[in-house]
């Protein structure tokens, strides 16, 4: 298919896209039906009713995704009458390209579109996750400084941090920090939690906020003191998981977060130079 038909079917496609008053995106069947090269509307509910029993089987629930609406049209005579119509979801019409005759072009631009469109979409998924994993990191980094200060202020010395720490990891993983770095293979220059997935950093966070907050209210002075609330942080952090189902030391590595960042950084400076940044 040539790329200026492909330009120009796209942009006739999302041309038609329309917008609930709650701004939900939509597209009406009747206008579809034309753009996917279908004369008779007959042959085309055929294939929408493809369509509906894919989404159905899929476990998705079809009136949240083909909605039956009436719509105006204009008669010869000057009249008007309303026709049936449907107000299609743009996974709707993904599913009623999936169904159609591949023999039309206009079918088979539909199917690789909404295959390069539902790429992007993960795509965008993926950074997403990336930049969430990457904030919480940081987010932990300045907490665990915070906690180091505190520790400082309150003992006479932040010697006694690293030892608080790791007394909480024990407390999280049910192991101590040096087996979960042996376990996931850690380089032994660089913290555990460079390479913890999202929910172990935030857990992380979580318990050594609770942590600062205790020991500054209650003025813990002392590091058994300090250690023994950073324990039980943990340990309450480690039951919540564990009752959801989720044991922090079978949890598989993450990629190092510092490729994590830099891919997300170059990949931002890509998209600033190509809207096609995306794709590359």
């Amino acid at each position: 298919m040539k790329t200026d038909l492909i330009h120009n079917l796209t942009e006739t496609f999302e041309a038609h896209a329309q917008e609930t008053e709650g701004g939900i995106e939509f597209w009406l069947a009747r206008d579809l039906q034309y753009l996917l090269g279908y004369a008779k509307w007959d042959n085309f509910l055929n294939v929408v009713s493809k369509a509906k029993t894919a989404c159905e089987v899929s476990e998705y629930t079809i009136a949240d995704h083909f909605a039956n609406v009436g719509k105006m049209v204009d008669l010869g005579s000057g009249s008007q009458r309303e026709v049936d119509d449907i107000m299609l979801t743009r996974y709707a019409c993904y599913l009623i390209a999936q169904n159609g005759d591949p023999r039309k072009s206009e079918i088979a631009f539909a199917q690789t579109y909404f295959a390069i469109q539902t790429r992007r979409a993960e795509l965008i998924e993926q950074r997403l996750l990336e930049a969430e994993r990457v904030s919480a990191r940081k987010k932990l980094t300045q907490t665990e400084k915070e906690l180091s200060q505190v520790i400082y202020e309150q003992t006479g010395g932040n010697k006694n941090f690293g030892i608080i720490r790791s007394k909480g990891d024990q407390a999280l993983f049910g192991k101590s920090t040096q087996a979960m770095k042996s376990q996931w293979k850690v380089p032994a220059n660089r913290p555990l939690a460079d390479f913890a997935p999202t929910i172990i950093l935030k857990a992380k966070d979580f318990a050594a906020e609770i942590t600062i907050f205790n020991s500054k209210e209650r003025r813990l002075s002392s590091e058994s003191a300090i250690s023994h609330e950073h324990i039980t942080n943990n340990e309450a952090v480690r039951n919540t998981l564990l009752e959801r189902g989720i044991r922090p030391e079978k949890l598989p590595v993450a990629e190092d977060v510092k490729k994590v960042e830099r891919r997300l950084t170059s990949e931002q400076k890509k998209s600033l130079k190509s809207p096609d940044g995306l794709d590359s």
